[in-house]
């Protein structure tokens, strides 16, 4: 069975809304939730999950809200925290290593921390028995995907291409896939540019994808109810999750 990650913006609009709406995707099939912490900078992000970004930040979002929210939705369904690496740094890993451990979140997706730099807080991480996600572009080599593969955990994010989130880039996936499968048993999981349109074809060759703009564009719309968008976004992840596994 083909795996399903979703990520979503934390307290957007609000904390009890997160919580339902993540409740709601494990129940179309959704393997693991990305809680997304919001940041004034994310680098890594198209224009969708920027504005969501801001918008939570505009409303109020504080970084207690993530544990709220973990804690009542992560010991019911994998969650990993995503979020970049300022917050992170400014409180301390350590700190939210053990505010993680607590509260069952299985381990962090820090785009803009270089691997050589992560490499770092790989001893913590293990220490605590958590994962930090390894990605890989495709325009790594050989050597440098064996090298961010040695000690990865969980899954590889494969960047489906270079650039940001929520845009329709295509790229030909197969040669680094095989590079992948070559230095590594580790999944691989698929992301950016992912949605119903698209994700038997971001599948291939691979053990999961990664779906973020497509679920926070519903998000982001003000002509809905939130009872609304989740409706949207459990569907949209129940036609993504049967059309990865069909």
């Amino acid at each position: 069975m083909k795996k399903l990650v979703a990520y979503v913006t934390s307290s957007l609009p609000d904390k009890n809304f997160t919580i339902d709406l993540i409740l709601n995707l494990k129940e179309v099939g959704v393997d693991t939730v990305e809680l997304g912490v919001p940041f004034s900078d994310p680098v890594a992000d198209g224009p969708v999950i920027e504005r969501a970004n801001q918008i939570s930040l505009v409303n109020g979002f504080k970084v207690d809200d993530i544990f709220e929210i973990s804690k009542q939705v992560a010991n019911k369904i994998d969650t990993l925290w995503m979020g970049y690496f300022n917050p992170f740094y400014c409180k301390g890993m350590g700190y939210f290593l053990q505010k993680a451990k607590a509260l069952s979140v299985s381990g962090f997706i820090i785009p803009d921390l270089p691997h050589e730099e992560g490499v770092i807080y790989k001893d913590l991480f293990n220490e605590y028995n958590l994962n930090l996600i390894d990605f890989v572009a495709p325009t790594d080599s050989k050597k440098r995907i064996e090298f961010i593969t040695k000690n990865s955990t969980k899954f590889i994010y494969l960047v489906a291409y270079a650039g940001i989130t929520g845009t329709a880039q295509k790229e030909d996936l197969k040669p680094i896939i095989e590079n992948i499968r070559n230095a590594t048993d580790t999944p691989i999981y698929v992301g950016f540019g992912v949605d119903e349109k698209t994700a038997k074809e971001k599948i291939k060759g691979v053990d999961g994808v990664i779906v973020g703009s497509a679920f926070v564009k519903e998000l982001n719309r003000e002509d809905l109810t939130n009872t609304q968008k989740i409706d949207n976004i459990s569907n949209l992840a129940r036609i993504i999750k049967e059309e990865i596994n069909s």
